[in-house]
């Protein structure tokens, strides 16, 4: 009559069982927070492939590799499709969930990473999903420093005497005689200085752009009374967004050969030159926040948001039953 093994795992003896290899630096298994010590009856209720694999999961050390290939390596009783199957199970048991997190923001490459979230207790799906969230919000930057408590004062050493206040004594009230009042002298009468010459201002923008066309190019030399009449003409040219350099390669670009009016040519130009308006730039939108923790179905890796699984699987996995793996 053959009996049932309740140990945690059936595993073959440590000295015949090669070692378990190390995931890479943020990959692996993580043990969730607040786990009890481990009992010889923690997975008892499981299958014996599922029982056999839980123990072995968890004695694993933290960021062990979890991928399939390397724990049907390491243990000899199942393959690789066993293990596939019984990490399966176990998931939708409530002991793991696979995830995919965020890494390497401080001034390293960004990439995501895979790991493995064991418990050595089965949870239920509002359980996971509440670590999950936590373990996001946890692993988002500080966006603000925390603010310094000032230190508390220090309290006196034990055996140290206690300081008693000495009483201050109120110095007496000295009388003083009162003072003859000042004589009062009338304000002398004083020159008011004469203010300032003002310098006259200088030069508008557009008045200078237009001043300097003529040493740009002498065919468009310009007189005082020429640049104050087209003056707003071309402060019309700066309210949409021009420069000086803009104004001048736009009045000077293919002039003819001989210019007769240069007063009546760059009036023309002004005009029939005169650039769009530009539409005025649409409101920032806000920024959607970036994911930073996504879970992976147990059975096909396919990653998602967390609520989005049931059991550790996603939607077709659940109604259509385990998709077949591409080969690696």
């Amino acid at each position: 009559m053959a009996v049932s093994n309740l140990s945690p795992a059936l595993c073959a003896p440590a000295s015949s069982r090669p070692s378990h290899p190390k995931a890479r630096p943020g990959y692996g298994k993580r043990s969730v927070p607040e786990q009890r010590p481990p009992r010889e009856a923690d997975f008892a209720l499981l299958p014996d492939r599922e029982r056999h694999i839980a123990g072995y999961v968890d004695a694993l050390p933290e960021g062990a590799a979890m991928d399939i290939k390397s724990l049907a390596k390491s243990q000899p009783l199942y393959g690789q499709m066993a293990v596939g199957s019984a990490l399966r199970a176990l998931g939708v048991a409530g002991h793991l969930r696979h995830v995919r997190c965020l890494s390497g923001e401080n001034g390293d490459q960004v990439r995501w990473v895979t790991r493995t979230f064991w418990s050595r207790v089965a949870h239920d799906n509002e359980w996971w999903d509440a670590l999950l969230a936590a373990e996001e919000r946890r692993s988002a930057p500080m966006s603000t420093a925390k603010a310094v408590e000032p230190p508390a004062p220090a309290e006196p050493e034990a055996g140290a005497p206690a300081q008693v206040p000495v009483p201050v004594s109120k110095p007496e009230p000295v009388h003083v005689p009162s003072q003859l009042p000042t004589p009062v002298v009338p304000q002398q009468r004083t020159a008011e200085p004469e203010p300032e010459p003002q310098s006259p201002p200088g030069p508008s923008p557009a008045f200078a752009a237009l001043a300097r066309l003529g040493r740009t190019d002498s065919r468009l030399a310009l007189s005082a009374a020429d640049c104050a009449a087209l003056e707003q003409g071309v402060t019309e040219w700066f309210a949409r967004g021009v420069d000086a350099d803009y104004l001048t390669h736009a009045l000077t670009a293919g002039l003819p050969a001989s210019v007769d009016s240069p007063f009546g040519f760059v009036r023309r130009r002004l005009r029939d030159k005169l650039p769009p308006r530009l539409p005025d730039a649409p409101p920032a939108t806000q920024a959607t926040p970036v994911r930073r923790l996504m879970m992976e179905c147990t059975e096909c890796g396919t990653p998602g948001r967390p609520e989005a699984f049931r059991d550790g699987l996603c939607r077709p996995c659940r109604e259509f039953g385990p998709v077949a793996r591409p080969a690696p």
